[in-house]
């Protein structure tokens, strides 16, 4: 929208955010556009004033005047222009952002899951530079991503004859490219800081054409946590990265301007560990993270490879630890994709029980934001302060796509003070998608199922 060359996009842009009702955006834009000289300050104001405070009522308390207004962009241009250290970029850009890369800065990138904060994952200062711009504590290791089968043989230190070396081999060649994560025995000279110092590394190849036409660029295997501040939701949009990450030296590659769909799964990689005991022919695959990959899906590979003997196959994804506690794999921690603002999961017996809330109730309801998954809170929509359904059909890869989105969406609802999501059940039945929703949903509640509304 700041392009000189396309001056008319800011209006267009404006209007969109407005219909969205994405204010803090729209303040951030329009200073945006004034520091570009776009538009004069002044005219930047007035307009600010004329067309934006008022709309809402809260957000007015901002200014009082369009001369007010004036006043605090042109105190706070040269500190804006400051502290926004990140960059938007194009996808035009890959090979700019590969040679940085290789440099050892950061760049955000696009997936088929979310955005990703890459940096050199062979380069121990790179790694450390994205352990701070998130704010992330060492014990969460990061995945490396890669786009050849063999840049990961290389990481893994497992021979290609060996039992564990052909199961790793069988499920990259059927779950590769895509979103599946590996877990093996490191090799020596992998930085132990992107581990967590556990010896164990975890590794992917994405399937999106913008990553893998990154990766390729760099010339380097690249570590990538999502893109985002640790424990904060995760990103689906170059806006959601710049949100959190503006005052960090990140490029961010924007794709707003192209065709290229990215996030379409939604929600991160199923993350699979392998582990096989020295001598022995009977190991253990152990799914630590739900994604679109499920278990069965895991024994079904090894069976069609003859190794379905050799590896008993379980899920661990309901386990919760402290950020002090070192994992092989991210997205443990019981509080992970959490919005601003208090998040709690509605039981199914709370849910099922209240078809009409008393006064109390709708008091609470009045202040909370609803994210609805196959209607099961709509009886309940006309007294929240906003309400979304995530997939009113229950189609779990429609709610996936959105979950995120929607999640970054409800924490800038004016005057909400809670966030209210519908209990999950799980079964043989769900599929893995769902699976995935449901650990999402109570990891950005914190764990917490209440049974009341009050």
């Amino acid at each position: 929208a700041g392009r000189p060359s396309k001056p008319a996009t800011s209006d267009a842009c404006l209007a969109s955010l407005m219909s969205a009702g994405r204010y803090n955006l729209i303040f951030r834009l329009m200073l945006y556009i004034a520091f570009s000289q776009l538009r004069s300050i002044s005219s930047c104001a007035a307009a600010f004033q004329a067309t934006f405070l008022p709309k809402r009522q809260s957000v007015s308390r901002l200014f009082a005047s369009a001369s007010e207004a004036t006043e605090f962009l042109t105190m706070n241009a040269t500190n804006t222009s400051e502290s926004d250290k990140a960059k938007l970029v194009t996808v035009d850009s890959l090979e700019e952002c590969g040679a940085r890369l290789r440099q050892g800065d950061l760049v955000a990138f696009p997936t088929e899951t979310v955005y990703g904060l890459g940096c050199n994952a062979l380069d121990q200062d790179a790694i450390m530079k994205v352990f701070k711009a998130k704010e992330r504590p060492l014990t969460d290791p990061l995945i490396t991503h890669v786009t050849k089968h063999e840049d990961a043989y290389k990481l893994w230190n497992a021979e290609a004859v060996s039992i564990e070396g052909k199961a790793l081999r069988q499920l990259c060649d059927k779950f590769w490219p895509g979103p599946f994560t590996l877990v093996a025995k490191a090799a020596p000279h992998v930085p132990p800081t992107l581990m967590a110092n556990t010896g164990f590394v975890a590794c992917r190849a994405p399937q999106h054409p913008i990553s893998v036409a990154l990766i390729d660029a760099a010339k380097v295997p690249i570590a990538a946590p999502s893109a985002n501040k640790f424990g904060h939701v995760s990103p689906t949009r170059a806006s959601h990265v710049w949100d959190d990450l503006h005052a960090e030296d990140v490029w961010i590659i924007d794709t707003t301007e192209s065709d290229s769909k990215v996030c379409d799964v939604g929600v991160e990689s199923s993350v699979v560990k392998i582990e096989l005991p020295e001598d022995s022919e009977k190991g253990t695959i152990t799914l630590l993270r739900q994604g679109a990959v499920s278990v069965s899906a895991i024994e079904g590979c090894l069976e069609e490879a003859g190794l379905g003997d050799n590896f008993s196959v379980i899920s661990r994804t309901k386990k919760a630890v402290d950020e002090t506690v070192a994992e092989v794999a991210p997205g443990q921690n019981i509080r992970h994709y959490s919005p601003n603002i208090v998040s709690r999961i509605i039981s199914q017996s709370c849910y099922t029980s209240i078809e009409k809330p008393n006064h109390e109730e709708v008091e609470v309801l009045s202040k909370t934001v609803l994210i609805d998954f196959g209607g099961k809170l709509s009886s309940w929509e006309k007294h929240a302060i906003a309400y979304r359904d995530l997939s009113k059909s229950e189609d779990s890869a429609e709610a996936t796509k959105s979950v995120f989105d929607i999640l970054r969406w409800a924490e800038q609802v004016d005057d909400a003070t809670q966030i209210l999501f519908p209990e999950i059940l799980d079964g043989s039945s769900v599929d893995a998608l769902t699976l995935a929703l449901k650990d999402r949903l109570t990891r950005a509640a914190s764990g917490v199922v209440i049974n009341r509304i009050n």
